[in-house]
């Protein structure tokens, strides 16, 4: 089935919205297909692989059929474990960001009961819990279940093989008669299908089919890293590997504007393409590119589609393709013309099984990479700078230095002294000063950049039409900061604070105060501790 984009079905304009706002341009296979059936009010059983865009598949139809006026529960989505449970709730309260009068929870072992009880009281229209817990609020009867429209199983191959089954049939014989029932599941073993056929009528089978793919003769490796780490080791391997031309993948419009800022931020010559941008604007970004004025690219797939660019040396997935074939279209961008070429995927968290599946579907192998690290680039830029010695010593077109070099000769250093003295100045004021060692793993297993963080405040807001995306590029621009030292960005209608680690902030205020964002010229400042 051909892919659609979400504004090709008839959806409310406050999905629409948010979905523009989360950066989607088009649908992957399987909201294509299962999101127009469950709108038609058709039982389902999708088979998708997880990272597939199945929440937004059935979060969609989901948003759109709850009726707003009415606080009582009107959908139940089931998922095998309480973080899939909060990542699914979190993406469908996005979904519904400009639905006001939806309301999503999640309700998981391990959060006091009390809790979850007192906002069901207040009312909500969609729940998502694992089977558990789900049951005790059954058994309280916390949980009222006369006016649920559809259930969802997400996962359901794991809610088996995790000894689930009993606890799911016990919730399916509390659901009305008159619903919709959904099943997701990466595989679908016949003890799934003979339970389905229980509880589902006429379920209409959803299998995305994926197509013979020829996969392009490229080096392919990945790096398994935390997601607030993407920023810096993309940089750490441009530096390292210094591409004549690269183009980063990312899945959303919105990323590509957020990487776009921050990489500019950090100096290199970059620019972004993707759906939004009017033709002419998508012409002079590729002119540049072709050109070399820019020599990094950061595109969406769709809007890279076409594009016919013969010496791309690197390919870079800092998100991971939700299709099988987007991955094949990205790396085969380089490679061209019978050149070699690289990929890099840069993996965090449930990423690893996409790897895995594109492994599978694709019959490569992607290999593991170890993460860059700071010593990493010094010996590579030390091995740059000692080639181009011996080229230019072998030029031998130094007659204007060697005088140089003989003055500080004759007050008795030595040429060995000279050297090291330049090289150590050379390293000095390389890129490496932009770029902060990584910490181990601290207490709540996260990885991150050292340092702790104090609150700037600078005066202006949303009321001067300023958002968060702008005071980032503000402070990345005018402080060339790397991305990852800003932390939270508060944002009021008079106000906004910046969260920016200690030994940063008196830059952060030099570079910033009496300079203009979006217009108006801003006083910066350490936050009051009264408001820190």
């Amino acid at each position: 089935m051909e892919k659609l984009r979400f504004e090709d079905i008839n959806l409310s304009k406050e999905i629409q919205k948010a979905v523009s706002d989360m950066g989607f341009e088009e649908m992957s296979p399987i909201q294509s297909e299962s999101i127009p059936s469950m709108i038609e009010g058709l039982d389902i059983i999708g088979q998708a692989q997880t990272g597939t865009g199945k929440t937004a598949a059935f979060g969609i139809p989901i948003i759109e059929m709850c009726n707003g006026k009415d606080r009582s529960l009107q959908a139940i989505v089931l998922c095998p474990t309480r973080e899939l449970s909060i990542q699914v709730a979190e993406e469908i309260k996005r979904l519904s960001k400009y639905k006001k009068d939806i309301f999503v929870l999640p309700v998981y072992g391990g959060q006091p009961i009390n809790r979850q009880i007192n906002a069901l009281k207040k009312g909500v229209q969609i729940v998502v819990g694992t089977p558990g817990r789900v049951i005790d609020h059954i058994r309280r009867k916390t949980l009222k279940l006369e006016n649920i429209k559809i259930v969802v199983l997400d996962e359901a191959d794991e809610m088996f093989d995790m000894g689930f089954r009993d606890d799911i049939e016990l919730i399916m014989n509390h659901m009305p008669e008159e619903r919709q029932t959904v099943f997701f599941s990466a595989t679908m073993p016949n003890e799934i299908v003979k339970f389905a056929k229980k509880y589902q009528n006429d379920p209409k089978i959803i299998k995305v089919v994926h197509k013979e793919l020829t996969v392009p003769k490229v080096e392919q490796y990945y790096f398994e890293l935390k997601e607030n780490m993407k920023t810096e080791i993309l940089c750490r391997l441009i530096d390292i590997y210094n591409p004549k031309l690269s183009i980063v993948f990312c899945n959303t419009k919105k990323k590509v504007d957020e990487l776009t800022i921050e990489l500019q931020g950090r100096g290199y010559f970059v620019d972004g393409l993707h759906g939004d941008l009017r033709q002419p604007q998508r012409d002079k970004v590729m002119s540049k590119f072709r050109t070399g004025n820019i020599d990094i690219l950061v595109a969406t797939d769709v809007a890279a589609r076409g594009l016919d660019v013969d010496d791309v040396d690197i390919v870079f997935n800092y998100d991971i393709p939700h299709d099988e074939e987007y991955y094949v279209h990205r790396i085969g961008r380089t490679a061209r013309a019978g050149r070699e070429g690289m990929a890099f995927s840069l993996v965090s968290g449930r990423d690893i099984y996409r790897i895995k599946d594109i492994q599978r579907y694709t019959k490569t192998k992607i290999a593991r990479k170890n993460l860059p690290t700071l010593k990493d680039m010094e010996e590579k830029q030390t091995d740059i700078l000692l080639e181009k010695i011996k080229e230019e010593v072998d030029k031998g077109e130094l007659d204007r230095y060697e005088k140089m070099i003989n003055s500080l000769l004759d007050e008795d250093y030595t040429s060995f002294d000279v050297a090291s003295a330049l090289l150590k100045f050379y390293l000095i004021n390389s890129k490496l000063d932009s770029h902060q060692e990584l910490d181990a793993v601290d207490n709540g297993g996260n990885i991150g950049f050292k340092g702790a963080m104090t609150r700037v405040y600078i005066n202006t807001g949303k009321r001067k039409g300023v958002s968060p995306r702008h005071i980032l590029g503000a402070v990345l621009n005018e402080t060339g900061l790397p991305r990852k030292t800003v932390g939270n960005i508060d944002m009021y209608d008079k106000f906004t604070f910046v969260e920016i680690p200690e030994e940063y902030v008196d830059k952060v205020i030099r570079g910033l105060d009496n300079k203009r964002i979006k217009g108006t010229k801003v006083k910066v400042e350490r936050a009051n501790p009264k408001n820190r």
